[in-house]
């Protein structure tokens, strides 16, 4: 029965200044911002707490881009992910927590070479392509 029980995480694009923001983990890989969502909490909700926690970055959660399923294999386990693109609310730097080695800012053509799984990557080039259609002030 335990190969149906998957964690849930909550990750979000967050592009300011054509920058997206990532965090670099214990497995060296990038990754967005986010993480798993706590009862009685929207996953809108749980995705901009999570990035205020990681990076103290307040954003507004904006459409959903993606799900799918990302097998850790070091931790040998399925863990269901869900991405949102959202906007930066303000202009701070992002501030490092103590749950990731590292925080950058990486520019679209950036993330191909990123060692990063494919999905956020995929999520990435979502939220750029609907900015450049919609919102061309956080891409320039």
């Amino acid at each position: 029965m335990d190969q149906f029980v998957y964690a849930v995480s909550i990750k979000g694009v967050v592009v300011r200044d054509g920058r997206v923001l990532l965090l670099k983990n214990e497995r060296e890989e990038w990754e967005l911002p986010g993480g798993r969502i706590e009862p009685g909490e929207t996953p809108e909700e749980c995705v901009a707490r999570e990035i205020t926690e990681e990076t103290q970055w307040k954003v507004t959660t904006g459409p959903i881009l993606d799900t799918w399923m990302y097998y850790i294999n070091v931790a040998e386990k399925n863990v269901f992910i869900v991405t949102y693109g959202c906007y930066p609310d303000g202009d701070a730097e992002p501030v490092l927590s103590h749950e990731h080695k590292e925080v950058g800012l990486f520019t679209e053509s950036d993330v191909r070479d990123l060692n990063m799984p494919d999905g956020y990557k995929r999520s990435i080039a979502s939220w750029f392509a609907y900015l450049r259609e919609t919102d061309r002030e956080l891409i320039r």
